[in-house]
């Protein structure tokens, strides 16, 4: 699979779990507002409607999380980087992602051996498997890694900034051409 290829997939992929992370948002603020009108008009706010919206949060905060890390827009602080040379700020980045990445692996463990210890766990007020509402965990934890590791091989930070340079008449090396 070639570099456009894999660029392709994973943005497509971003795309839909940023899709899937807002449909759950909308849903989550339906079911919250449905318990308080339940709660405050009725008198009786909805058994499973609390256990649904933290679920729906869950998903929706680790999926959003794991498209921002293909989008690359999570906070970082580049202070350091921009006072270093540009191999240095390549590597800098290179090392960020590395650890975005190895942080994806241990959700992708760990949350897999949450899901799996806590899957025989009902919730009670929604019947489904405890384990069910964590196993956004290691799917967006494998999603952050594959995301990660596409941007330590194909860095659309040094794109952009060539792209500038060369809008400039100068090469990435910092000659003029």
């Amino acid at each position: 699979m070639s570099n456009n290829t894999l660029a392709r997939v994973t943005h497509k992929a971003a795309d839909a779990l940023l899709i899937v992370s807002a449909i759950a948002l909308l849903m989550m603020t339906f079911i919250v507002g449905w318990q308080v009108f339940g709660r405050y008009v009725l008198g009786s706010s909805p058994s499973w409607a609390e256990q649904s919206a933290l679920t729906l949060m869950i998903w929706f905060i680790f999926l959003g999380g794991a498209a921002g890390v293909r989008d690359g827009f999570h906070i970082r602080i580049i202070a350091v980087e921009n006072m270093v040379s540009q191999p240095n700020r390549k590597l800098m980045r290179m090392f960020s992602n590395a650890a975005v990445g190895l942080c994806g692996l241990a959700m992708l463990w760990w949350g897999g051996e949450l899901v799996v210890r806590t899957w025989s766990h009902v919730i009670p007020s929604l019947g489904i498997p405890r384990g069910m509402a964590y196993l956004a965990i290691p799917i967006a934890g494998a999603l952050t890694a594959i995301f990660s590791l596409e941007r330590i091989f194909d860095d659309p930070a040094e794109k952009a900034l060539i792209g500038e340079l060369s809008a400039f008449g100068i090469s990435a090396e910092g000659e003029e051409e």
